[in-house]
């Protein structure tokens, strides 16, 4: 059974229960429900929480633990001398893992006869034609090793979903059974369902730290395999990225370092003032009509995906750059440049830095403008001398989180900016950041053992040290100087 059709089974199991328990409780009290020591409709949700949620959690570890089972067997079986020169055991799991897929793709559509099925074992010299039954390509370095082990993948895949579907089933009916057994008139339904409840909000509550810790603990590890494999100094102080999965690399960050910098720091010139103009425009003079329309289109940018903005400078900005500005000036011929990048993720942060001052100017209190204009002063000169003064700490924070936002940012940069690592002045050079360099050093398949992808991981840990830092500054700053207002 699939996990979607699972899923489907054990929902019908629990409402199916609400409703029997709900009315074996009714039929404890005579069908009078103020008999009952709570409302009906807790009976029916103890009936639900104990058919479905340690049938969902048991379901969700088992999920979670089948593919490292499996793929700790697999490999086991896969002698050393099974494994090609060049290849690793990483790759060639990866291998068997895509080659499963197409086997039990190809038996789900029907595309495999049944005499291929039952035949596990294959002569070398059917397997290209076994591979173009099941539709997977692998190039040239199959091996009947490789098919053998993705067969037994497969076998041991349905094995262990056909075990997870009979101990979730009776998990399931096993709570069923026991909520209908002890249910009665003067069964504290109400207390068992709220406690439950409370549970759930605290563990939904405490997901995303989870999710931080893991996050934090899966870069920290590999970094430190990577840095047990090339030297940090190499790394942080180097102003050559040179990756050469042969060996022989030279992985420094200052050049990455350098065009996120960079990129980010035209970005932020581009949308801080127009930002913090127009929430100055919407809040201080724009009507209320005009507001109710300017808001809301001005938001609109933060709702176009990045690859949106990406194209936008593929095509657009950069060739208009190179056309009129770096080839007339002879400061280059590209249309990917970190200027390209900076003007249009600059854009996309407009509505970031705007909405988030518009709300910090609307927060100042309307008494110290009328203060301010019962003194004599004019409009422009009470918004920059009291108004902008009071939440100036606030609007700090919004720039420093459109920094964060700002670093963290590929599609644009890979569209707009290019791949070239290098220290450069010249704004109309192609450049990379360090997001645009994690993603090709995780692309395609490669050995996670080697530093050339490891060094990925030592990438996202420095980029998150980074993005942390600047959110953490942003919160001290608003927490230190926010004025607190009646």
């Amino acid at each position: 059974m699939s996990t979607p059709t699972l899923v489907l089974v054990l929902l019908a199991i629990g409402i199916a229960g609400f409703f029997v328990v709900r009315r074996r409780a009714l039929l404890s009290a005579d069908g009078d429900a103020r008999n009952l020591h709570s409302l009906p409709f807790y009976y029916g949700s103890n009936a639900f929480i104990f058919a479905c949620i340690p049938a969902f959690l048991l379901m969700i570890v088992w999920l979670v633990l089948q593919p490292i089972l499996i793929n700790t067997a697999v490999s086991r079986s896969i002698s050393d001398d099974a494994i090609s020169a060049g290849s690793s055991r990483t790759l060639m799991m990866s291998d068997i893992r895509r080659v499963a897929d197409g086997l039990t793709t190809a038996v789900d559509e029907g595309q495999m006869t049944e005499e291929t099925a039952r035949d596990m074992r294959v002569e070398l010299t059917n397997v290209r034609d076994l591979l173009g039954e099941v539709g997977v390509a692998l190039g040239s370095n199959v091996t009947e090793t490789t098919l053998t082990a993705a067969q037994q993948y497969r076998l041991l895949d349905a094995r262990y979903n056909l075990i997870m579907t009979l101990v979730v089933l009776t998990l399931a009916a096993s709570g069923l059974t026991f909520a209908y057994l002890r249910t009665d008139r003067d069964f504290r339904a109400r207390n068992t369902v709220e406690t439950t409840v409370r549970g759930i909000l605290i563990f939904a509550s405490t997901i995303a730290i989870l999710t931080t810790v893991g996050i934090i603990l899966s870069l920290l590890f590999e970094t430190i395999n990577f840095f047990r494999q090339y030297s940090w100094t190499d790394f942080f102080f180097s102003a050559t990225w040179s990756p050469n999965f042969r060996g022989n690399s030279d992985l420094g960050i200052l050049p990455l370092l350098w065009g996120t910098l960079y990129i980010s720091f035209i970005a932020l010139l581009v949308a801080v003032p127009v930002g913090l103009f127009a929430a100055i425009y919407l809040s201080e003079y724009a009507g209320p009509r005009l507001r109710s329309i300017a808001k809301p289109a001005i938001e609109i940018l933060a709702g176009i995906p990045t690859i949106v903005y990406g194209l936008f400078a593929l095509v657009t900005v950069g060739p208009f750059l190179r056309d009129y500005f770096a080839q007339p000036t002879g400061f280059g011929d590209s249309a990917s440049s970190v200027l390209t990048a900076g003007l249009v993720m600059g854009i996309m942060l407009i509505p970031f830095v705007s909405s988030l001052s518009d709300d910090i100017i609307n927060a100042v209190p309307q008494s110290l403008r009328d203060g301010s204009l019962g003194l004599g002063a004019t409009q422009s000169e009470t918004i920059r001398q009291v108004i902008i003064p009071a939440a100036l700490p606030g609007i700090v924070g919004a720039i420093l989180l459109a920094a964060s936002r700002a670093i963290g940012e590929t599609m644009i940069v890979v569209l707009g900016a290019g791949a070239a690592a290098r220290l450069s002045l010249n704004p109309f050079e192609a450049m990379t950041t360090v997001t645009v360099k994690i993603v090709s050093q995780l692309t395609g398949d490669t050995d996670f053992a080697s530093p050339e992808t490891l060094v990925a991981f030592a990438l996202g840990l420095t980029l998150f040290v980074m993005t942390l830092g600047l959110n953490v500054i942003a919160l001290v700053i608003v927490r230190k100087y926010r004025e607190q207002y009646e």
